[in-house]
């Protein structure tokens, strides 16, 4: 059974179970996985406001015990829909926690799959721009990815990271954490600048690399650059780990 850690961005864990599903072969429901999405908001700290030193307690710990319960109701393999929780300081203590308590669980790595998902769907591409949040910014979780398999990395600005990207998500009046149904214009729109930056600055492709971001932005291109979604990258992994034969092949 696949498990997603809900309670990690409004409707993350929702788009995770909704890509895994879309991504299974099936034509009736009996042939999907079974998939259990376990949402815990109130109990996991921000990761970004962790990694910036606003926050004391390692959100690891909340998130390994939504893992551990998940671990206890069957789950074999889980992903974790928020590229920032993967920084090494918050998902090494997951990995941790569970190896110390004994829970066999398996925990996919979604920087890494993405990593590894553009290697092998875009072998021609080599510069690759990144749309996230200031925790995934300042840690350089996409950036130390990439540049260990000798990409490119292109960013916005640190002033039009504070001023517009991260406000897009993170803003209590228009932030798609916020607001995510429907995400409002001016999130959008600040996201806009950030693609046209990128796109400025060379980028053949662009990581989506907050899982709020894939929930405003669904197209395959923006501004002639490929989006790359981690989220759908994770739901494919889910399920080639879990039932390999149930996954369906990439369109074309």
């Amino acid at each position: 059974m696949i498990g997603i850690v809900g309670g990690v961005g409004p409707y993350a864990g929702l788009d995770l179970l909704r890509k895994v599903f879309d991504n299974t072969l099936s034509v009736k429901d009996q042939e999907h996985v079974d998939a259990l999405l376990l949402s815990m908001p109130s109990s996991i700290l921000d990761r970004t406001e962790y990694l910036i030193g606003k926050v004391k307690v390692n959100p690891g710990l909340a998130i390994a015990e939504v893992l551990k319960r998940l671990d206890q109701a069957g789950v074999s393999i889980a992903g974790i829909p928020c590229n920032t929780a993967h920084a090494d300081k918050i998902f090494q203590v997951i990995l941790d926690e569970l190896h110390s308590a004994g829970y066999r669980i398996r925990v996919l790595h979604m920087i890494r799959e993405t990593v590894s998902f553009i290697g092998v769907s875009f072998p021609e591409i080599k510069r690759i721009g990144v749309l996230s949040t200031t925790g995934t910014y300042q840690n350089n979780i996409y950036k130390e990815a990439l540049e260990s398999e000798n990409y490119e990395v292109l960013r916005p600005s640190p002033h039009m990271q504070e001023t517009l990207i991260h406000p897009s998500i993170y803003h209590s009046e228009y932030g798609i954490k916020s607001v995510s149904n429907p995400v409002q214009s001016r999130a959008k729109e600040n996201l806009m600048e950030g693609f046209r930056t990128l796109k400025e600055q060379g980028a053949e492709a662009v990581i989506l690399g907050c899982t709020e971001i894939p929930i405003a932005f669904p197209e395959s291109t923006i501004e002639g650059m490929v989006t790359i979604d981690p989220t759908m990258v994770l739901a494919r992994a889910l399920i080639r780990n879990d039932t390999p034969h149930k996954l369906k092949p990439i369109e074309t």
